[in-house]
């Protein structure tokens, strides 16, 4: 099979499924990362011979797409912030605004300061691991309830080269944080289950529900659980971000000055919607 044949087998199946600028993107990560072929060499050598094997695991890749499975999951990691991290289905795929909230954190914080950093739902260690390799002097804690979760994100935490401190918490049911933080962050479950008609079926099916969605009657439960741990367990000057709800900023905004927060800010991300909080305590 050639470069070409496979690229015209990709576009034919998948064509009534996803969009275009979709499958380019599909083809592109294909040819680099399954077959380590570049976007302008795969231009100038269309007819180039795939392997046996490698044309084996792509046509496998491409049944799972046709599933409308994940194509992290079916090559089995994700580049996010310069780096790899193992995905599966017992955790999130890493979003671009998550991105986003983990730059601010950067932002308003520098590698030399002893940061004392908790972070609430670990998923793939994103958040946490990014964290650490950019706030080198940051000692940094994550908790979540699912131990596969956990598993996934230790190895990436080893797979990354940095240390992270893990608990395996319901946050929930838990009464006191273990110590007093510089930060506390946290991208908790907020899709309520009404807005489960506007997701895609690569979310909806292979991706953890435990770690997406909340009842409709209490979508902030989280968020106010995390902010009450926050105010007991935050320095002084500490600061909570948060990754929200696109359409709860308002009712997180009103939340946290309710508990009592300070200098509450909502922050769009590149889309133009309001994805994410920090606030003082």
């Amino acid at each position: 099979m050639t470069l070409a044949t496979f690229k015209q087998e990709l576009y034919t199946q998948l064509e009534s499924h996803y969009p275009k600028t979709e499958l380019d993107s599909f083809f592109n990560i294909l040819l680099q990362d399954i077959l380590g072929i570049s976007k302008i060499d795969a231009i100038l050598s269309p007819q180039l011979s795939i392997p046996e094997q490698q044309s084996h695991q792509l046509m496998t890749i491409l049944q799972g797409l046709t599933e409308q499975q994940p194509i992290q999951h079916l090559i089995g990691f994700i580049e996010f912030m310069d780096l790899k991290f193992n995905v599966n289905s017992h955790v999130l795929i890493p979003r671009p605004e998550t991105e986003e909230l983990i730059r601010w954190i950067i932002e308003d914080f520098t590698p030399q300061q002893k940061t004392e950093i908790l972070d609430i739902g670990t998923g793939t260690g994103c958040i946490p691991i990014c964290l650490a390799k950019n706030l080198r002097n940051a000692h940094i804690t994550t908790i979540d309830v699912s131990e596969k979760a956990i598993e996934t994100a230790k190895i990436n935490a080893t797979k990354n080269k940095v240390q992270v401190h893990f608990l395996h918490q319901n946050i929930l049911t838990t009464s006191n944080l273990p110590q007093q933080y510089d930060v506390i962050v946290s991208n908790p479950p907020y899709v309520r289950n009404l807005e489960k008609k506007k997701m895609q079926k690569n979310v909806l099916n292979y991706e953890p529900h435990l770690a997406l969605f909340v009842e409709d009657n209490n979508p902030l439960i989280f968020y106010k659980k995390i902010a009450e741990l926050a105010l007991t367990s935050l320095k002084p000057k500490g600061i909570l971000y948060f990754e929200i709800n696109q359409y709860l900023g308002k009712e997180t905004v009103d939340l946290l000055y309710h508990l009592g927060f300070k200098n509450v800010e909502l922050r769009k991300d590149v889309f133009g919607n309001y994805r994410m909080t920090k606030a003082s305590t």
